[in-house]
């Protein structure tokens, strides 16, 4: 029995809410479980350096934790002067597997930045990141094409993320902090809406597993990224 009481295969609750901000471009708070990330985009009209005159727009993103997020208060990383190498490890991943959804020569040379504030945390945070950065990115697009900015649509496809593992021996979906902090096995899986795979990131944590067993993890995160695609282009219809 997993400490939820959720079925094996059984997903936390996922909500999206958009538009959830004044200024910025694209904007959503999404809920899954009691895991709360406020994600916004923002549209600037011009590139990185690295390729400026390219032709190619580029989409990246900055991740944070607010201090009240977890259980204990986290100091803030402004105020210990640098960000910790999860938080920039985090907002890499977030980055590209973002870019993985988008053509950039559509998109034009502009830079979209997704910011990822995790307001309540309960395990999952990336992977609510990466899901509801796309929500966000999707709705300043769909400015950039109404006011044809942009004539092409420059996204190709949903991009989600899940995270599976092995908790009291049994393969599971979509782990809270509970199941997180317990597992055997913990893996974030990243996708596209055709699940096809852009990243996953597995580790055993005192414990090891079989190429079954990853097969059997693949299985749910595929089920798991279905839903959340749903859930991502019913939020932006």
């Amino acid at each position: 029995m997993r400490p939820s009481g959720r079925q094996l295969n059984e997903m936390r609750a996922v909500s999206i809410e958009t538009n959830v901000t004044k200024h910025a471009e694209g904007s959503c708070l999404i809920k899954m479980g009691d895991t709360h990330v406020l994600c916004t985009a923002t549209l600037e009209e011009r590139v990185p350096p690295f390729i400026k005159g390219s032709g190619l727009g580029w989409v990246t993103a900055e991740y944070g934790m607010l201090p009240r997020s977890t259980s204990s208060r986290m100091r803030r990383e402004a105020a210990a002067g640098k960000q910790g190498g999860r938080t920039v490890e985090i907002q890499r991943l977030i980055g590209r597997a973002l870019r993985a959804g988008v053509d950039r020569v559509a998109l034009g040379e502009r830079q979209i930045t997704i910011d990822c504030d995790v307001i309540q945390a309960d395990g999952g945070t990336r992977c609510a990141s990466i899901t509801g950065g796309w929500v966000a990115l999707r709705l300043a697009l769909n400015k950039l094409l109404k006011t044809g900015a942009i004539t092409s649509d420059p996204l190709i496809s949903p991009v989600a993320a899940i995270s599976c593992g092995i908790y009291a021996g049994q393969p599971v979906l979509d782990l809270d902090y509970p199941e997180d902090s317990e597992a055997g096995v913990d893996g974030n899986f990243i996708m596209l809406g055709n699940k096809t795979l852009i990243e996953v990131q597995m580790s055993a944590e005192g414990s090891v597993f079989s190429r079954d067993q990853m097969n059997e993890l693949m299985d749910l995160a595929e089920k798991g990224v279905e839903e959340l695609a749903a859930a991502q282009l019913e939020a932006t219809a």
